[in-house]
């Protein structure tokens, strides 16, 4: 929290005497928020909160805060950060990112007064800011979803990281509270921003590939981290939670557990209880372009069959090997494994072609594909220089980014709904209107999770 502010605890006793909702605490909505602010005039300067302030939550701060037309004012993470001094190895967190941003705008000459920039420890009193307009999320998986509707309820927009959320129910409520509002929020699915990608895509909606018949997704476990997290089948020690580190805010929603290092910082997102693993991982960014290239952005497979291979003990419980098939209702199948290189493949009768990933180097087949031209009045996907960039123009015009909330859910469901079909063993036939698993009454409870008290949806 930002040193004038009242303590956490002053608040949340504050905070639990407010009106009921989905959270108890005061917020308030501009009336942007409900549709009544004309767009932001091309002069007006976007005020930017940062949430989450770890390697891809300052990256991001950093390209936002560089923008000409963007100002970031305050950043929050339940970790205050250590700045490296003799001895003692730097850990990333709010101090840290605040002195990045004060530092860059004290040696701007031609900025606006700047009044500095906050830091909070506690992400609904950034959001009970009426100055900001719009925040970034890039919290553990696990907090994606309760931050991102109480952000819409704050009426600010939204840059989330993806997988959107880390619960298929969660989702859903996002999107809702998304429209409700009237909130422009754009999951951080870079990828689909990328020039070559959306041609790609434009190849394969346009049919000259002829008819698709499957995608295959190439998800290798082969980095280092990944080899690391396979290796660690032996329990973690609890460890003493670092000074300066709100762990038991850091948990939130989930069950206590006790701290241990590798439970936290990078390593999260290989517990299913925090992270969905390599599936929800690049996973999350390969799926999102199947869906994009099938035209399939507003829904989804109608059946998944997977299996796969994790620790048998130890920490780390998500997914290391896998094997799956997903089938659309068109008959289109998307066939995944731990196959190199990392990146999809789209297959029709006429041709095929692969986009890398990362980077979005293209090969076809054939290679006379790759210097096709998209027609006027073919399917055009657009296109934006910078993923981040495209959400703060769709927050000046109230446009619809490239990846908005539906798109983010949906593709975070398909990962989600493929870690459940390893976890219980069982084909899963997926009603995509209803978003209901129609045929296995333990799958279909895992769509939701159970929060720890005061949290829930």
């Amino acid at each position: 929290m930002g040193s004038n502010r009242t303590s956490r605890r002053q608040f949340l006793k504050r905070a639990a005497g407010a009106s009921a909702g989905a959270f108890a605490f005061p917020y308030f909505v501009r009336s942007s928020a409900l549709g009544m602010a004309d767009q932001k005039g091309a002069n007006s300067r976007i005020v930017v909160g940062a949430i989450g302030l770890g390697g891809q939550g300052t990256s991001i701060m950093n390209a936002l805060m560089k923008m000409p037309d963007t100002q970031v004012v305050a950043v929050c993470d339940v970790d205050q950060g250590i700045i490296a001094t003799e001895g003692r190895k730097a850990r990333q967190g709010r101090e840290i990112a605040r002195k990045v941003v004060e530092d860059y705008y004290a040696a701007q000459n031609n900025l606006p007064a700047y009044k500095g920039c906050d830091a909070y420890g506690d992400f609904r009193e950034m959001l009970a800011r009426k100055d900001i307009d719009v925040v970034t999320i890039c919290t553990p998986d696990h907090w994606h979803g309760l931050i991102s509707i109480a952000a819409a309820k704050a009426g600010k927009d939204i840059y989330c990281e993806k997988p959107l959320v880390n619960v298929i129910s969660e989702g859903r409520a996002v999107c809702d509270a998304v429209k409700k509002y009237r909130r422009v929020l754009q999951t951080g699915s870079q990828e689909r921003s990328n020039p070559k990608i959306r041609f790609a895509c434009e190849l394969v909606r346009n049919g000259r590939l002829g008819k698709i018949h499957t995608v295959r997704i190439n998800l290798p476990m082969s980095d280092g981290h990944h080899k690391q997290v396979v290796t660690w089948t032996e329990s973690q020690p609890e460890m003493p939670v670092p000074e300066g580190f709100d762990y038991d805010f850091w948990l939130g929603p989930n069950p206590h557990a006790y701290y241990t290092a590798k439970r936290c910082h990078f390593w999260w997102r290989f517990i299913l209880a925090t992270g969905g693993g390599e599936m929800t991982d690049r996973g999350a960014h390969i799926i999102d372009l199947a869906q994009l290239g099938l035209g399939m952005d507003d829904t989804g497979p109608v059946e998944f069959v997977a299996r796969g291979e994790r620790n048998k003990s130890g920490l780390f419980d998500t997914f290391m090997k896998y094997d799956f098939q997903c089938t659309y209702a068109n008959g289109i199948k998307m066939i995944g494994s731990n196959d190199t290189p990392r990146g999809l493949r789209f297959e029709g009768d006429k041709g095929s072609i692969f986009i890398h990933i990362h980077g979005g180097e293209l090969e076809a087949t054939p290679a006379s594909l790759l210097e096709e031209k998209i027609g006027a009045d073919e399917i055009q996907l657009g296109r934006t220089d910078d993923h981040r960039r495209q959400f703060i123009e769709c927050v000046k015009n109230r446009g619809t980014p490239f990846a908005p909330a539906e798109v983010g859910h949906r593709t975070a469901a398909i990962c989600h709904l493929l870690n459940i079909a390893m976890i219980t063993g069982s084909p899963l036939k997926w009603d995509p209107t209803k978003e209901q698993i129609t045929n296995n009454a333990e799958a279909n409870r895992m769509l939701s999770r159970p929060m720890r008290p005061p949290w829930h949806l």
